[in-house]
């Protein structure tokens, strides 16, 4: 512990002069060591700011490798990853060393606040304690969406998923009393609907979703990136720019992160009131209520439209190819199938070549009408639209690896420690999702204008529901 808490004094001292707590004309000393932090004035302030900072780089860093990951973006470049989209995940990886690292750091550091330094500080607040402990709290369930088992400690032991889910609704409910409105009440509630959901614990996860849209509709809490004080978003320079490549028919919602002005850092969405009603709506299916599921989801796609939208987004340089490893259509005239046994639809390529400007949702935005929700009749037709709308609603958030129920290893250096160095190194990947870049890999037509995707994997979602890696309440 001791050393970890060298390291976060580390941390501390550049949170001192990047969260707006030092004048420019004053001096930080970059020898200050704990005793003089904790001694110093407000220091509850600077380390509630400096673990929010934190929380925000660390997750552009879950969404950059999460959505490569996932079928949602190939990478087309030589920057990041290039082993996550085949997908390959080795223990011995150093983005899977980073992300499981995050995730204790955050622990880490919500606990030194909670535990240490509230205990110096009279000025600590329940608004202080309340963003430590929701991040305490997010950092269990990314724990339990993207990992086979982690620490739950410090040199601890690994624990399975489930239970680190388990942990996060614990730290939820000691939140809850804390929290100052009524978006905060909804923000808790909807981690839990998320924890509970990915248990499989449909009464608990409805239960929670019910209340969070009670208390706020269009609930949306992001994490916030700053390029005065270098708090950038790395997410977004890889969907900015030409290195990722969106599936095709998730062209029309790229790009969530944009530069209007060369500044500009977009933020990352944490937890939004669409995840309720999605919740809702695939509750209702799993009862056989279709009806119900249907209800759910005309409300989340009245939501979905009144999310707002960036216009006049200047995505010209784009190209869709720029000297990658290969080429993405970038013409509205083609026509995109999410198989070849699928129906051709328009409309999900948009225009990027000059003098064209983009209209981008960059909350949420979905390809699905209120008639193709209308339309649905079966059980296996109405999951697969949810899958589809998860996919989009959640499009560049990161969450979809845990819809195709891949999970990371323990990495090398924690399993070197643990009682049974063997246990969870290596990664979950379930059999139906294809290797060999199978996620990302699609035909152009270039005489007929469409673009046919090998997998649709909304519909292999659907296929192995009764899995146990997938579709959590069926």
């Amino acid at each position: 512990m001791k050393t970890f808490r060298y390291i976060m004094m580390g941390m501390a001292v550049g949170l001192l002069s990047s969260c707006d707590l030092v004048k420019p004309d004053e001096i930080v000393n970059p020898n200050v060591d704990e005793d003089a932090f904790l001694s110093s004035d407000n220091p509850m302030e600077t380390w509630v700011n400096g673990t929010e900072k934190q929380f925000a780089l660390h997750m552009s860093d879950f969404v950059e490798l999460m959505e490569i990951l996932s079928d949602n973006y190939f990478n087309n470049y030589t920057r990041s990853s290039k082993v996550f989209d085949i997908p390959r995940l080795l223990y011995t990886d150093a983005d899977v060393t980073k992300l499981q690292r995050h995730v204790g750091e955050l622990r880490e550091m919500a606990d030194y606040g909670l535990n240490t330094v509230a205990d110096v500080d009279d000025k600590t607040t329940d608004a202080d304690r309340f963003h430590l402990l929701y991040i305490k709290a997010y950092s269990f369930l990314l724990a339990g969406d993207f990992f086979r088992a982690l620490p739950m400690e410090n040199g601890g032991e690994a624990v399975e998923w489930n239970t680190q889910l388990a942990q996060a609704l614990s730290v939820l409910d000691e939140a809850l009393p804390m929290a100052q409105n009524n978006d905060d009440r909804a923000l808790v509630h909807t981690m839990a609907a998320r924890a509970a959901y990915r248990m499989g614990n449909r009464e608990v996860a409805v239960s929670h979703a019910q209340q969070a849209l009670q208390l706020s509709a269009d609930l949306c809490r992001q994490v916030q990136f700053d390029s005065k004080n270098g708090v950038l978003n790395g997410a977004q320079e890889a969907i900015w720019s030409d290195w990722f490549q969106p599936l095709p028919r998730l062209d029309f919602l790229d790009p969530k992160y944009f530069q209007m002005a060369s500044t500009d850092q977009c933020p990352i969405t944490i937890a939004k009131a669409e995840e309720n009603h999605l919740i809702l709506a695939e509750a209702s299916l799993a009862a056989n209520n279709l009806a119900d599921a249907k209800s759910h989801l005309t409300a989340l796609l009245k939501l979905v439209k009144a999310r707002p939208v960036q216009e006049g987004v200047n995505d010209q340089l784009e190209g869709r190819y720029n000297g990658g490893l290969k080429s993405f259509p970038n013409d509205p005239v083609y026509r995109v199938q999410a198989s070849a046994s699928d129906s051709l639809r328009s409309g999900l390529i948009v225009d990027r070549r000059p003098p064209f400007l983009l209209t981008v949702p960059y909350i949420s935005g979905t390809s699905v009408t209120q008639s193709m929700i209308d339309g649905l009749t079966d059980h296996d037709s109405a999951l697969e639209l949810i899958y589809l709308m998860r996919q989009e609603v959640f499009f560049a958030e990161g969450r979809r690896v845990a819809d195709l129920g891949i999970r990371l290893p323990l990495c090398e250096v924690e399993a070197a420690n643990q009682s049974n160095p063997q246990a969870y190194i290596e990664a979950w990947i379930p059999s139906f999702v294809p290797q060999n870049y199978g996620l990302d890999e699609f035909t152009i037509d270039e005489s007929a204008k469409t673009v046919t995707i090998k997998n649709n994997m909304n519909r292999v979602i659907v296929q192995n529901a009764k899995t146990a890696d997938v579709v959590p309440f069926e």
